[in-house]
């Protein structure tokens, strides 16, 4: 049972590379894990993948060559069945026992163990521990087997008549334990030691691997590779910096390209190059993204994150002179940005109003019409929201010419926001949808507010995404949210399990922290009201539905900043319609908790609420002085009067914390009223009105959570 490290590599032509990244770590996770289940390789064996543009590749320490015996105990049958009268085995048991591999010498070995209310039979044995052949065969079928591949091809083998199917043709097999090749297979190929390296730059054709440990240094020192996908990356973090550095700017910072950019090279050489400054009259988000997802390169940005004419990109190859590669690079790109430049020109040839009349030639869903019906619907929405903002006169918007104001920028916005649509750039380049709109509103003069709320209205457009600048934006982005929402659920058309092609789920979580962040005083439910007359006929009422909807991804997103489910379970239980007020509740009901009687207080709230479930008839939250008959209960009657309503005024005035802490000095004679009284007495009067107390004490401790919901 010698231990030794273990290298298992696959090489492949060109692997997809927004792919790549998933493909190494399943490939070497999956095969580790069968290792470690198989018992070849210990459960904190360090597990190191590697990911290149033509292999995958796992490191595994100490793996075993053969894994240890196991004793295993099998149960056969009921003693009552396995045994005659004379305690002979019947022919049952003989038959079990040929069938595991044994024979009627085991029977005076078999055990008799309790099995539930009667004796069974069990059968003690060795299992032979699986060679390493045995195991990494099984481990490599499975990680092939268990891959996340985007789309297989069939590809023929070299005997000319078979196939397979994998993500790219497969061509080597690399599997070595310590400095041995283990003899296993994989998609027509057996393994050996050895790879190829760099297409252009390996200094050996072939590359022989000495042994597991001296993978990656040998891919690197003969093979110009750099094998792992995370040491690759850091490579390419490292020179974008030390470019940018020298030309006193910054690389812009995009994730998801470093990774692809990563998955695209082998031996990454970072080279700057440029484009002419006439360029940089087009909007820069056009140009940053034509230059990222056409070409893969990483604009440079100056100290106030301005786009430069100067951009970053990773080559593949390191040429003694790398002009060429810059020139070459310079060269694909000017058609690019001068594509850019030409449809910018082309659209500020028309006015965003005049492109009006061609939302109702776009068709929006088959059965909610065109985008012209929405945006006529997002509109109405619009109003109907400025119209709440005035009934509830938040600081912000309080005089009646504000309001108006208000009314008309956004009615203004609503009309001209989707008509980015028809425009040559956004058809390019459809991410730019509502950035390209409040560009052409400023070419056109119109008022900023306007041309803000145009640009910013699709916005939270990820989590983490910046809110609107303006109040007529957040109006706006709340619009057209909404209508997307109610219109979608109206006609049925639901996220199920992981599928949401319309993105409800972002939407949602957009009207969540347009609400929160902006603490906008609007009540959720008077929102989807306001937003449902602007469907007419076309829909179904799916209020109940999206308010369902709106509690889960609040709940979940509440749980995802770190508050506790039994925080967001007592807040959300009242269905607060106000999320606005949700993270002040939430901070109270923390606060709450951290008191020495808060766990006295939640337990007896939750006992309360039970008793009042329980109750005959619906319990009135009155009490009469006269009735209160023994001292606990007077004495908690009083001390409601007094604390309730300093608890009442400070909720009133969004001063949860306060108010839950003014509740605080209840603990006493609450314990003291369950200590001490019969809350179901005899006397019907006296029992209503020890419940009457009781509801009235649930009503004030309830204001703000359920408390009841941080009972252990």
């Amino acid at each position: 049972m010698n231990a030794a490290n273990l290298l298992v590599e696959l090489f492949v032509e060109e692997l997809p590379p927004k792919a790549l990244k998933k493909l190494g770590e399943s490939f070497a996770a999956t095969l580790a894990a069968s290792l470690k289940a198989s018992g070849l390789a210990h459960a904190d064996a360090a597990v190191t993948p590697f990911a290149s543009p033509r292999r995958l590749a796992v490191h595994v320490t100490g793996v075993a060559s053969r894994a240890a015996d196991r004793a295993v105990q099998q149960k056969l049958m009921p003693v009552s069945v396995a045994l005659d009268a004379s305690g002979q085995p019947t022919p049952a048991l003989l038959k079990k026992l040929a069938a595991v591999g044994a024979d009627a010498s085991a029977v005076p070995h078999l055990k008799r163990q309790p099995d539930g209310k009667a004796e069974a039979l069990f059968l003690d044995s060795v299992v032979p521990g699986a060679t390493l052949t045995e195991g990494l065969q099984k481990a490599l079928d499975e990680a092939l087997a268990k891959l996340p591949i985007p789309k297989a091809m069939t590809y023929q083998l070299a005997d000319g008549w078979s196939d397979v199917k994998f993500v790219r043709p497969a061509h080597r097999l690399v599997a070595l334990h310590g400095t041995h090749v283990v003899h296993v297979e994989a998609l027509g190929l057996k393994a050996g030691r050895e790879t190829l390296g760099h297409r252009f730059e390996a200094t050996t054709p072939v590359v022989a691997i000495d042994d597991a440990d001296s993978y990656a240094h040998q891919l690197r020192e003969q093979g110009a590779v750099i094998a792992s996908f995370d040491g690759r990356r850091a490579e390419i973090v490292r020179q974008l910096e030390s470019a940018a550095a020298v030309e006193g700017l910054k690389p812009i910072e995009d994730e998801a390209l470093l990774d692809e950019v990563t998955a695209l090279v082998e031996r990454p050489n970072v080279l700057t190059c440029q484009f002419e400054k006439e360029f940089l009259d087009v909007p820069q988000e056009c140009l940053i993204l034509t230059m990222k997802a056409n070409q893969k390169y990483f604009p440079l940005l100056d100290g106030h994150g301005k786009l430069t004419n100067k951009f970053l990109i990773v080559s593949n190859i390191r040429p003694a002179d790398a002009s060429a590669v810059t020139q070459g690079n310079e060269r694909v790109v000017r058609p690019r940005l001068a594509d850019a430049k030409f449809f910018f020109d082309q659209d500020r040839r028309k006015t965003l109003a005049s492109r009006v009349p061609g939302l109702s030639k776009v068709v929006y869903h088959g059965k909610l019409g065109t985008q012209g019906d929405r945006m006529e619907r997002v509109r109405a929405i619009g109003h109907a929201i400025v119209h709440q903002l005035g009934a509830h006169q938040p600081a912000s918007v309080q005089s009646h010419d504000e309001l108006q104001m208000l009314e008309h920028k956004v009615d203004q916005a609503a009309q001209l926001a989707k008509t980015d649509l028809l425009t040559d750039m956004v058809g390019e380049f459809p991410e730019l949808q509502g950035i390209m709109g409040g560009y052409y509103a400023r070419h056109e003069g119109l008022r900023d507010g306007v041309a803000i709320a145009i640009e910013d209205h699709y916005k939270p457009r990820f989590a983490g995404d910046a809110l609107p600048r303006n109040h007529s934006g957040t109006v706006l982005a709340l619009a057209d949210k909404l209508e997307t929402l109610v219109g979608l659920f109206g006609i049925g058309q639901l996220p199920t399990g992981d599928k949401d092609p319309f993105a409800l789920r972002r939407h949602a979580l957009g009207v969540i922290r347009l609400l929160v962040e902006k603490n906008l005083p609007l009540s959720l439910p008077e929102l989807l009201s306001a937003a449902l007359p602007a469907f007419g006929e076309l829909i179904e009422d799916p209020r109940l539905a999206l308010a369902d909807f709106f509690q889960d991804r609040l709940a979940v997103s509440l749980r995802e900043q770190g508050y506790s489910a039994q925080e967001v379970d007592a807040v959300l239980a009242l269905q607060p319609e106000r999320l606005g007020d949700v993270p002040k509740r939430l901070a109270a009901v923390r606060a709450f908790a951290g008191l020495p009687e808060a766990a006295a207080l939640a337990a007896a709230n939750k006992r309360i609420g039970n008793i009042l479930k329980k109750a005959e008839g619906a319990v009135q939250a009155r009490v009469d002085a006269a009735l209160l008959q023994e001292p606990a209960e007077q004495q908690l009657a009083a001390a409601l009067a007094e604390a309730q309503p300093q608890a009442d005024r400070l909720f009133e005035q969004h001063e949860y914390a306060a108010s839950l802490q003014a509740l605080a000095a209840l603990r006493a004679p609450v314990d003291a009223f369950f200590e001490d009284v019969m809350v179901n007495a005899e006397d019907a009067a006296l029992r209503a009105n020890r419940l009457g107390l009781l509801k009235t004490l649930h009503e004030a401790m309830n204001r703000v959570a359920d408390l009841s919901r941080l009972a252990a």
